[in-house]
């Protein structure tokens, strides 16, 4: 890969990470602090990290982690149209699948998009 084309990806992962963010922002009222998309030929995968709201953390300090995780694949379930139409936006590739999931300790989140496959070229 030339320099060119790695300063363009890391623009795109910058651009879809910040996004992701605004849009957990918007649906859950705190976006997560952390976030680090990765690019590859097949797919993206965000990772989110300190993204729990105080009142998430609180209901699994006491014992309600699977409540939480319940709650925030809903979430997910809910932002799924709106986090694949962005990374279809910055990527300018067809998301065929969309899967997320979370962790309560350390506080992490995944959303990984796989792309439709691009035809191979005769050569």
């Amino acid at each position: 890969m030339s320099e060119t084309e790695e300063r363009a990806r890391g623009s795109t992962s910058a651009a879809i990470s910040n996004s992701a963010v605004g849009l957990l922002h918007e649906f859950t009222g705190r976006g997560p602090t952390k976030a680090r998309t990765t690019i590859n030929h097949d797919s993206v995968m965000i990772l989110f990290g300190d993204s729990l709201t105080k009142a998430e953390r609180t209901l699994a300090e006491n014992g309600d982690g699977a409540v939480v995780l319940q709650m925030r694949h809903r979430f997910q379930e809910a932002m799924r149209a709106d986090l694949i139409a962005m990374v279809e936006e910055h990527t300018g590739r067809k998301v065929i699948a969309f899967m997320s999931t979370n962790h309560i300790e350390p506080d992490m989140a995944a959303e990984i998009f796989v792309f439709e496959p691009v035809p191979e070229t005769a050569g």
